[in-house]
């Protein structure tokens, strides 16, 4: 299993970091792609999967953190994402839900960056929160750059909407949450060579151990036997399913340990 979208930097994680991924690899996930959410979280984010084989890293600036960096992000991650670990740009994308960050400033963090995966042929981890019909207006103008709506959270026809438009979904621990029913409909609408799973760690520990307050890689079985069930697989297939979408998509070694 691949938790492919966590935060490994962030202090929850990062001060207990060994226990953290032996209790994964107890668990079962043998990779962990571990996102970025600005420049300098980026340099950390590869210095950590610099020291862990099983660790990889994506460089991206978050829209939440937009006004933070420079609004063309481009020149420094076009150097550090030619590091050997990094596999994808993001994330990056539009949040309107806190919409503390002018939206201005967000397109063109989005843009500049979108422009640079499309001109170094990198698959895209895409934040969109409430802004799905901006977010496919921008992904639009570079069609082609395989992306990943991660963490996923929207309606059915949104859902729908990201399929056919050819990207794949992620989701976490959120479709467990006993209230969110639309949100497994919409689980069962992306097939199944579209579907991703992943923690989001240290937020949304799925249930069972929902009331575990940081989210680690570990719980991602916990998702991936859900959506397995909503699918009609065992968790072994869906293990297998999920695996190989991330191995395509970030183009990730298939015998990584």
């Amino acid at each position: 299993m691949i938790d492919t979208h966590c935060h490994l930097t962030d202090p929850r994680l990062h001060g207990q970091l060994d226990n953290v991924l032996r209790r994964a690899a107890d668990a079962g996930v043998d990779r962990v792609v571990s996102i970025g959410t600005g420049l300098d979280d980026d340099v950390a984010t590869i210095a950590l999967a610099e020291r862990h084989e099983n660790v990889y890293a994506v460089v991206g600036v978050h829209p939440h953190y937009a006004a933070n960096d420079p609004a063309d992000p481009t020149p420094r991650l076009r150097e550090i994402q030619a590091h050997p670990k990094v596999v994808a740009l993001g994330e990056m994308g539009l949040e309107y839900h806190w919409d503390d960050t002018p939206r201005d400033v967000q397109w063109k963090s989005f843009e500049h960056q979108l422009a640079l995966a499309a001109e170094l042929g990198r698959p895209v981890v895409i934040h969109s929160r409430e802004a799905i019909d901006d977010t496919l207006a921008i992904l639009a103008q570079q069609p082609g750059v395989p992306c990943v709506f991660h963490c996923f959270t929207g309606t059915p026809d949104e859902a729908t909407r990201i399929v056919d438009a050819g990207y794949l979904v992620g989701f976490t621990g959120a479709v467990t949450f006993n209230k969110n029913a639309d949100l497994r409909d919409a689980c069962k609408r992306v097939p199944l060579d579209r579907l991703l799973v992943e923690t989001d760690g240290p937020y949304l520990s799925p249930e069972p151990v929902r009331k575990q307050k940081t989210c680690e890689p570990a719980f991602v079985m916990h998702t991936a036997r859900l959506v397995g069930a909503l699918h009609g697989k065992t968790l072994d297939e869906i293990d297998a399913i999920t695996t190989a979408n991330a191995e395509r998509f970030y183009r990730l070694p298939t015998n990584s340990t």
